[in-house]
């Protein structure tokens, strides 16, 4: 979940106290933007993407203006243009109107949890406005701290003082940089990034003023609904499937997953983050999605996600693979017996389908988990093969892969006859 730009940004910094651009939303009339471009003399005009993609000034997204016939052909260049990053594609909604902030410094600040230090740490940097990966090293200071004291001034002066940075920068980012930290801790965020911070002059005083703005949250947080931001924020352009999953997001068990390929023959619904990883790299395109299913899930909440699975991609699948590593607190048979009614009561409303089903697990309640999945293939006419806690799982999922293939050269055909289906009914 992430928010970036300043059209919510901008409302964001104000619990922090934070001065940033003024800014108008898509939604702005002409005379408001004639308005912001006479008090600050241009406007930046930038499109508006759900959730985060970056590099849209070295792609030509953001344009400027300093009249009102300037400003709305920018808007209708900008509207609804598309952004690629790498493979990720994101299509605009709208536009902000951004007033111009005059500065000759710009500033590059962030917060996030470190894997290196095991403690938040701030990112700061004097030369801001570019990608923070294009400067060397020696010229940005990342600098851990104590979360149970928060970012203090202290941190944030010897930060800069190690940079050399000019000495009038020093005290207004002392005053104003602490606040993100009230920010950052108290909604639940993971990452915090401004950049670039411009350093307006002000009756002979420099002042910090956010320009972009980026956050993410932990979804499983629930300090960041104190917030209050728009529900639509964050329904970034994901599949029916992803979707009716999210929706299942709780407390107790994850409901992680993303489609890795629509046309793939192999469900695999994965348990724990270690085997979410092993399986996706080991299956590669035959997976259909990528998912962590663990956390010891309750059985309304499983049966609901293997249900969901089932509507959407078990008619197209050869083998339908539940794995994961030797959990310590999930209870298999709670789990396994979901997935078991959810699977009889698909195959009963929507008919047979020849599907392979393949099992590896350990942990608490193995044998009756097991027990439970073993009894609805056998109702239901099913082939499967079942592992246990004591097996290697890269050969398991080599198992599914050579199930898969079997399937493929054949077996779903003579599986379907098994089942007193045609292989049309079947695909």
């Amino acid at each position: 979940m992430e928010v970036t730009g300043m059209l919510y940004g901008a409302k964001l910094l104000e619990f922090a106290g934070f001065p940033s651009a003024e800014v108008l939303g898509p939604g702005a009339s002409e005379e408001d933007i004639k308005a912001l471009i006479e008090k600050h003399g241009s406007v930046f005009i930038k499109p508006v993407f759900k959730g985060g993609i970056g590099k849209k000034g070295k792609a030509g997204l953001i344009g400027r203006a300093s009249d009102l016939k300037a400003a709305l052909k920018e808007k209708e260049r900008l509207y609804f243009v598309e952004h690629r990053v790498g493979d990720t594609v994101a299509k605009a909604n709208g536009v902000t109107f951004e007033g111009a902030v005059p500065a000759e410094h710009e500033v590059y600040f962030s917060i996030s949890d470190s894997t290196r230090f095991r403690a938040p740490t701030m990112t700061l940097t004097h030369e801001g406005g570019m990608d923070i990966e294009e400067l060397d090293p020696s010229r940005v200071a990342r600098v851990p701290f104590d979360p149970l004291t928060g970012l203090k001034a202290f941190v944030v002066a010897n930060a800069l003082s190690d940079l050399n940075a000019p000495t009038p920068l020093i005290s207004p980012l002392v005053q104003q940089l602490p606040k993100l930290w009230e920010l950052y801790h108290n909604f639940g965020l993971t990452t915090l990034e401004l950049n670039p911070i411009r350093m307006q002059p002000v009756r002979g005083r420099l002042v910090p003023i956010a320009c972009d703005f980026k956050c993410g949250f932990d979804r499983d947080d629930p300090r960041w609904q104190r917030l209050d931001l728009p529900p639509h924020l964050f329904t970034v352009d994901y599949s029916e499937f992803e979707q009716e999953i999210n929706q299942l997001r709780t407390y107790q068990g994850q409901s992680d997953v993303y489609v890795i390929n629509a046309a793939g023959t192999i469900l695999a619904p994965t348990f724990g983050g270690g085997a979410n990883s092993l399986v996706t790299q080991m299956l590669g395109d035959d997976a259909i999605i990528s998912s962590d299913f663990g956390g010891n899930p309750p059985y309304e909440k499983m049966k609901e996600v293997a249900r969901i699975c089932f509507k959407h991609w078990l008619k197209q699948s050869n083998v339908l693979f539940l794995i994961g590593g030797k959990s310590n607190n999930t209870d298999i048979f709670v789990t396994f017996r979901a997935i078991a009614d959810a699977l009889r009561e698909h195959v009963s409303q929507h008919g047979p389908t020849p599907v392979y089903v393949v099992v590896g697990r350990g942990g608490p309640n193995l044998v009756r988990g097991m027990g439970a999945l073993r009894d609805t293939c056998e109702a239901l006419g099913l082939p499967y093969r079942i592992f246990g806690f004591d097996s290697d799982m890269s050969e398991v999922i080599a198992y599914a892969r050579a199930a898969d293939a079997w399937m493929k050269s054949g077996g779903r055909e003579q599986l379907a006859k098994h089942l007193g289906i045609s292989i049309t009914q079947a695909a």
